[in-house]
């Protein structure tokens, strides 16, 4: 299925250098934040406190959270566990200040609430999660991220040539140090749900890698006469009406749930909308120009048997 068809190849190659360029300020600039400024790291991560509170009737999950962060809470999460009457509530940790503490006052600013006499608020559970949960999510959200990238490279390495699965992890990680830069800069929350969105993004971009690669193979193999620039350039134009279909629909998606998904997926929605649209780029930009770079052609990609060629017979190594 395909919107258009242009019948021009568009040269992208031509313009490689530039827009790396621009890819490599743009990585350097997200390094720097993550170092000068750090993730915002939430309750998951740095520990706190997690309170499970019940309703009798089911509640507003944003009238709950504007009551908590009056308190002067700026890292409040608060999410249904169940049902609608049964939330989660989670707080981060305060200098001086006792888990329990910390749960009385903000059961009294819950039945402080106006409709708190019609819908009473009751404390089922409260708990401290330790900071050293905390190092513990951090070390496997690094394995997480290790053994995905880890398993990308083996599966382009076997699939495609090492050029491409070179190139496709330099894209990838680009596009990933990007996101964390974004939320370093901004100081957005970093919580579990968007380290998932990280992580997606990852397996999202190195599909569209694969399609570029994909066509590159095709192409060496049926456009015998094109050089290996030319290659590329007709492979990125002919699945751009595909890229345009797969990642519209995505992105409609992913930005309802910006707009309309509350606070719960405010973070992972932004995540996914950032890695969607530079991984579209880096698919394009960045993937395909390493691989041309590092010197992809085509007998790399199409094996043939290797036959023993007289140098004084004119006849020697033809094929009738």
């Amino acid at each position: 299925m395909e919107f258009f068809k242009i019948k021009k190849d568009i040269p992208f190659m031509r313009h490689a250098l530039a827009f790396n360029v621009v890819s490599l300020v743009t990585f350097l600039l997200a390094v720097f934040f993550l170092f000068s400024r750090g993730l915002h790291l939430s309750v998951e991560f740095t520990g706190g406190t997690v309170m499970h509170v019940t309703y009798s009737q089911p509640v507003e999950i944003e009238g709950v959270r504007n009551a908590v962060t009056a308190l002067g809470y700026n890292d409040v999460q608060v999410q249904n566990f169940g049902t609608a009457r049964d939330l989660t509530i989670r707080l981060p940790v305060v200098k001086g200040v006792s888990t329990a503490q910390q749960s009385d006052k903000v059961i009294a600013a819950l039945n402080a609430l106006p409709d708190a006499a019609q819908n009473p608020v009751t404390l089922r559970s409260t708990e401290f999660v330790g900071p050293q949960v905390g190092d513990e999510l951090v070390e496997g959200g690094l394995k997480a991220l290790g053994f995905v990238v880890l398993g990308i490279m083996v599966y382009l390495a076997f699939r495609f040539e090492w050029k491409f699965a070179v190139a496709a992890i330099v894209a990838n990680l680009h596009d990933v140090v990007i996101i964390l830069g974004f939320f370093a800069f901004f100081q957005w929350e970093f919580s579990l749900a968007v380290l998932a969105a990280v992580l997606a993004v990852l397996g999202y971009s190195v599909n569209e890698s694969v399609v570029i690669f994909d066509r590159i193979r095709e192409n060496f193999r049926r456009l015998r006469k094109l050089n290996t620039v030319q290659v590329i350039d007709n492979a990125i134009t002919s699945t751009i009406s595909r890229t345009i279909i797969t990642h519209g629909c995505t992105q409609v998606m992913v930005l309802s749930m910006l707009l309309f998904g509350g606070e719960t997926l405010h973070y992972f929605a932004l995540a996914l909308t950032i890695g969607i649209c530079f991984g579209i780029y880096s698919s394009v930009f960045v993937a395909a120009a390493i691989a041309m770079w590092l010197g992809i052609k085509r007998e790399d990609l199409i094996k043939g048997p290797k036959r023993d060629i007289d140098p004084n017979d004119p006849n020697s190594g033809a094929v009738v």
